[in-house]
């Protein structure tokens, strides 16, 4: 009994060897992820199979809308977890409380602000993204509930990523695998026996969130041997919320940079006619789960590196770097391998439409190389915030999307015009991915290795 609650308890990451540290820690998160990811891949499969490809269209137009507005979260979680890896590994309770506190009121304060704002710039959102005028009623009703609903996915991440910060990944995945089957269930219900079709989908997502978030709470309530959680916790302190802005902030304009390409590109992509939207589509939801041991590594890179920087261990944390970046590079190795071989399978599931199955093989073959470049990108990164330097992973991300993926993608588009294809050739988009994936990986490793990140600690080491 006791081992199993073990597994459960906070876990200190500066002992023992590193790549099994990361790889315990990591685990956990690569299941959560792939888990995560499920939901908005189990909305595209259902309604792709039992609405049609119109509506599977309309769950990916959505999309770049929602990343974009959701950026004030990933701000407040990131900030959360470099703050309390590196409080609890210094062992400071007093500031590892007030981290808490001021996470779940600045949380409250960002939800709010969403369900007033999401609601009103929706549909005019999707106007100025050319959205087809077939889907783009669907797209507003299901952006419409999931904003309303905001409050579930908003505190299920910031808990995962306190209870990530205090070395727990393994409870935070529990929640995750329990509200996923929940949203699986009520898919099913809502869209095949309720017929209510893409706005059945969001509610399902919206219902289970909520739950992962109440059930990650009650564990969080569960660990006050680590930290305080009262009244006085919870008062916005200045101190405290300027430092998690500080580290936060460039993570949330990195998101909102990603996600601002993201809505640019789709622009582009909406010229291309419903059979590309509904290809793009099925190509994200396969590229979210292929992304997924690159995203679990970079944040556990970031936990680890949090948590020895905080004990003043600088030569774990570059030890952990190496074996945490080989391994990430070498999943993703075989991941490539995988969707080369047999992706074609995975796009089956989506859509019964040969032809759309195979442009979306064709798209994906373009693509698949690019993983294990943002392996190396997702860890490097992760230490690079772990300690601190939440600043260099942003610019870099600026000059990758903004400075080269949309002007790559526009332009091939542009120089690709025929009467076959009067607004350019689709590849564009997926070719302009993979220029921004390799090039950011190489300035990444550029950066990391003059390393200024040893020196952005926000504890004195």
């Amino acid at each position: 009994m006791a081992s199993i609650k073990g597994l459960f308890a906070p876990k200190d990451l500066t002992k023992g060897k590193p790549w099994k540290r990361i790889i315990e820690f990591a685990i956990p998160m690569l299941i959560g992820n792939v888990a995560q990811q499920f939901y908005n891949t189990a909305d595209s499969i259902i309604v792709g199979r039992y609405v049609g490809d119109n509506a599977l269209a309309a769950v990916g137009s959505a999309g770049p809308i929602l990343h974009l507005l959701l950026v004030l979260f990933v701000g407040i979680a990131v900030g959360a977890g470099i703050m309390v890896s590196q409080y609890f590994g210094a062992k400071d309770r007093e500031k590892l409380s007030h981290t808490i506190g001021i996470c779940i009121t600045l949380t409250a304060i960002a939800s709010i602000i969403i369900m007033v704002i999401g609601p009103i710039v929706t549909r005019p959102m999707l106007q100025l993204l050319n959205t087809p005028a077939s889907i783009i009623n669907w797209s507003k009703d299901y952006l419409i509930i999931f904003f309303l609903g905001i409050a579930g996915f908003s505190y299920y991440n910031i808990f995962a990523g306190i209870l990530r910060g205090l070395g727990d990944s393994l409870s935070a995945l529990v929640f995750l695998l329990i509200s996923t089957a929940l949203n699986v269930v009520l898919d099913i219900i809502f869209v095949t026996r309720f017929n209510m079709g893409v706005p059945g989908v969001a509610l399902a997502t919206v219902i289970a969130q909520g739950i992962s978030a109440v059930l990650s709470f009650i564990k969080l309530m569960k660990m006050k041997e680590n930290f305080d959680l009262n009244l006085k916790m919870l008062k916005l302190n200045k101190e405290y919320a300027l430092q998690l802005i500080k580290l936060g902030l460039p993570s949330g304009l990195t998101q909102a940079i990603f996600s601002l390409a993201m809505v640019v590109v789709q622009s582009l992509t909406n010229t291309f006619g419903e059979m590309v939207i509904a290809a793009n589509v099925i190509i994200m939801r396969v590229d979210g789960f292929a992304m997924m041991p690159n995203f679990s590594f970079g944040s556990a890179m970031t936990t680890y590196a949090g948590q020895n920087i905080g004990a003043g261990r600088i030569d774990r944390v570059e030890e952990g770097t190496k074996q945490g970046t080989m391994i990430a590079a070498s999943i993703s190795a075989v991941i490539t391998l995988i969707l080369l071989t047999f992706g074609k399978y995975l796009m089956a599931i989506f859509t019964d439409t040969k032809e759309l199955v195979d442009l979306s093989m064709h798209m994906m073959r373009i693509l698949a190389v690019g993983y294990i470049a943002m392996a190396v990108t997702q860890c490097l990164s992760g230490v690079m915030r772990g300690a601190g330097d939440t600043v260099t992973p942003m610019w870099i991300s600026l000059i990758t999307t903004v400075g080269l993926r949309v002007p790559v993608a526009y332009g091939i588009a542009y120089l690709t015009r025929s009467p076959a294809y009067p607004t350019g050739r689709p590849e564009s988009v997926f070719i302009s991915l993979l220029t921004a994936w390799t090039l950011g990986a190489v300035i990444t490793t550029f950066f990391f290795r003059r390393g200024k990140w040893r020196k952005k600690a926000i504890i004195d080491t």
